[in-house]
């Protein structure tokens, strides 16, 4: 319990590095079954005695780090141990006879020694430290009910998780593990953490991950990260905005020369080789349009309707963040959902507009600024 605690204070210094969005109590839960065999860690061999097993985790990560979780755990009695007194005590003839229920914590070593970039890794380790009660059912022999049995466990692992698609929605772990019966036993002259009151868990599981309000189902980073000195010189300037004496204004008045006739000025202007060009950018991560970047998207639907002999090219681009697949996706998404609210919102023809993404761009000195969506007019007559 020690040394779970100490790797969790470890976990959250280290992750105080690592800047990721703020997240709801709700955002990054995930749920897995899991199952396969267990058996004796000393004195049997494996296969012969070993039993089946499965489980349900529910677990929330509270960072990139560190995960806390509960867990329960049913032990199928499909061998016997023979012993007496062995060390799930004695053999039961129930189909469950042991059940486990807990507590865990883990430690992502991915993100702890190599960083979180943003998006899960598709391979990467975690360690498992837990506790929990152990429950033994008991049944009948020589015509006596035996007493079920109520004690407690530790347990020390590995998570191995192949986290899988786009969307790393899924993920699919083996999960090896050893267990300590941590009660009294015939054997008094053992110590708890002893290799003949343990266990050897070798499970698989499947997670499901839950999606978050960040519209992804894992954590994704912020946008900006502010030092102390940016916080520092925004505070001084609002102080400073406080302590300005309120400017006095000279209104004065404006008599109006009135033009008895007007002219005309009639300006001829030839489009025919003119192009425009407009922005709409995007959120990282993200290919949405939001309100504030509608009426970019509006102004370039309005021009094409009064001028039917224009067209556009959009074309998409990506910040330098995450993998070059991301980014292509990314890139192609935003030049389509451009295109496609031209079409399905505003009516404009499909065969108007060529839309294409470019994957990275490096048109803006800021990185964040070149996940945009460049749209150019040309002008027609």
């Amino acid at each position: 319990m020690i040394i779970a605690i100490m790797m969790a204070f470890v976990a959250a210094q280290v992750q105080a590095q690592v800047t990721v969005k703020g997240s709801k109590f709700s955002d990054n839960w995930s749920l897995t079954l899991k199952g396969g065999a267990v058996s004796p860690f000393q004195g049997y061999s494996f296969w012969p005695h070993a039993r089946g097993i499965w489980g349900v985790e529910l677990r929330k990560q509270v960072t990139s780090v560190l995960g806390l979780g509960v867990e329960g755990e049913w032990t199928v009695n499909t061998s016997s141990w023979n012993e007496a007194y062995s060390v799930w005590a004695p053999h039961s003839k129930n189909i469950f006879d042991h059940q486990l229920v807990g507590a865990f914590g883990t430690i992502n070593f991915a993100n702890w020694f190599m960083g979180y970039k943003g998006v899960p890794r598709t391979i990467d380790v975690e360690g498992v430290l837990g506790a929990g009660w152990w429950h033994a059912y008991k049944t009948v022999e020589n015509g006596v009910k035996l007493p079920d049995e109520n004690s407690w466990y530790t347990k020390a692992g590995l998570n191995i998780n192949f986290n899988l698609g786009e969307s790393k929605a899924w993920t699919i772990a083996l999960k090896p593990a050893v267990v300590w019966y941590m009660g009294a036993g015939a054997k008094q002259n053992t110590t708890a953490f002893n290799a003949n009151r343990a266990m050897v868990e070798m499970e698989a599981g499947l997670t499901y991950h839950f999606a978050n309000s960040n519209g992804e189902h894992y954590m994704t980073l912020c946008d900006k990260q502010y030092t102390q000195a940016d916080i520092d010189a925004l505070n001084a300037e609002i102080n400073a905005l406080r302590a300005r004496k309120p400017e006095t204004k000279v209104v004065e008045k404006v008599v109006e020369k009135v033009v008895e006739k007007p002219v005309n000025v009639e300006k001829v202007v030839d489009n025919s080789s003119k192009s425009l060009e407009t922005n709409v950018f995007f959120a990282q991560g993200k290919s949405v349009v939001t309100a504030a970047q509608m009426p970019n998207v509006e102004r370039v639907a309005t021009f094409l309707k009064n001028n039917p002999g224009s067209t556009v090219v959009i074309r998409g681009y990506a910040s330098p963040e995450g993998s070059r697949e991301i980014n292509e996706r990314l890139a192609n998404a935003r030049a389509n959902v451009v295109r496609d609210l031209l079409v399905n919102k505003y009516k404009i023809a499909a065969k108007r507009i060529d839309a294409a993404g470019l994957g990275v761009g490096d048109m803006f000195s800021e990185p964040d600024w070149n996940r945009v969506s460049v749209c150019t007019i040309n002008v027609g007559k």
